[in-house]
């Protein structure tokens, strides 16, 4: 699918935001060779690329940390921004804390089990930790859990405790059918931003927290604006960003829904496809 005009064609990009699972990462969270090279290719044009995933900061692999000249990452659906440059953490969006009451009152009620992020960490139900270390899990590999959550006994509390600086709360279901099923209930908690990143799971946000709101804030401290980014991703927290940008593009391997929302769809994430965006668009090779 294509939707992207001779001028879309012809305009300037000078940011490129990406997102990493199913995106610029392939399997096993590797970097491909081709996408490193376009990457790099991009900046030493004096293109900025930043990173906007829905990973916590401290699940963000170093191969991609250490990329020479990559400068922001978004971490946590939009929940922060980190200047690689300092290490400092210049931009925080938090859940309502009416949201995150609300959202553990849901999980206790019925017996959710959920993952929790805070301070840039990603905290798992002890339960949901063990279930997956034992018998692993069909959409998500099991040594990437194992390796970037911290399993705890009592969550809901640890979540309460720590209710005013809640990034993500993120519900996890069985089966597709079992999300859908508890879907409504959940895009109906107020003042929030409820999206998924894979078939199976629900985020919870903060009703202005997103992956295109944190590029803004970027955006302004470059002086550059939505007509400038090119943005990739292939889940749906990923459309906001997608649909704001001056070239959006899904995966090849995207949720239909982001294909839609899209201007162009480039290959899968298994075969370069960000580096064949890169190139067609900000390389022009």
């Amino acid at each position: 699918m294509e939707k992207v005009t001779e001028n879309g064609r012809d305009r300037e990009i000078k940011i490129i935001a990406l997102d990493l699972d199913g995106t610029t990462l392939c399997e096993g969270s590797r970097l491909s060779e081709g996408n490193r090279k376009a990457i790099e290719a991009a900046i030493a044009m004096g293109v900025n690329v930043c990173i906007s995933t829905g990973r916590s900061f401290t699940a963000v692999p170093d191969v991609l940390l250490n990329v020479k000249g990559l400068r922001y990452v978004i971490s946590s659906n939009g929940a922060h921004v980190t200047d690689l440059s300092t290490g400092e953490q210049i931009y925080s969006s938090y859940i309502d804390p009416e949201a995150v009451d609300e959202s553990v009152k849901i999980a206790r009620e019925n017996g959710l089990t959920l993952e929790a992020f805070y301070d840039d960490r990603a905290y798992i139900d002890r339960g949901l930790y063990d279930e997956i270390r034992d018998f692993g899990c069909s959409f998500r590999p099991r040594d990437y859990v194992l390796k970037t959550r911290t399993p705890l006994d009592d969550i809901l509390a640890f979540i309460i405790s720590h209710r005013d600086q809640m990034e993500n709360i993120n519900f996890f279901f069985p089966t597709v059918d079992d999300r859908k099923k508890w879907q409504p209930l959940l895009e109906s908690i107020p003042n929030a931003t409820v999206l998924s990143s894979v078939p199976n799971n629900i985020e919870i946000g903060g009703k202005n927290t997103n992956k295109s709101v944190a590029l803004k804030f970027i955006m302004d401290r470059l002086d550059l604006s939505y007509g400038e980014l090119m943005c990739m991703g292939d889940a749906p927290n990923d459309i906001p960003m997608i649909r704001d940008a001056g070239i959006g593009i899904a995966m090849g391997n995207a949720w239909d829904q982001v294909k839609d929302a899209a201007d162009y769809v480039t290959d899968t994430n298994e075969r370069d496809g960000v580096a064949k965006a890169i190139e067609k668009f900000v390389l022009k090779r």
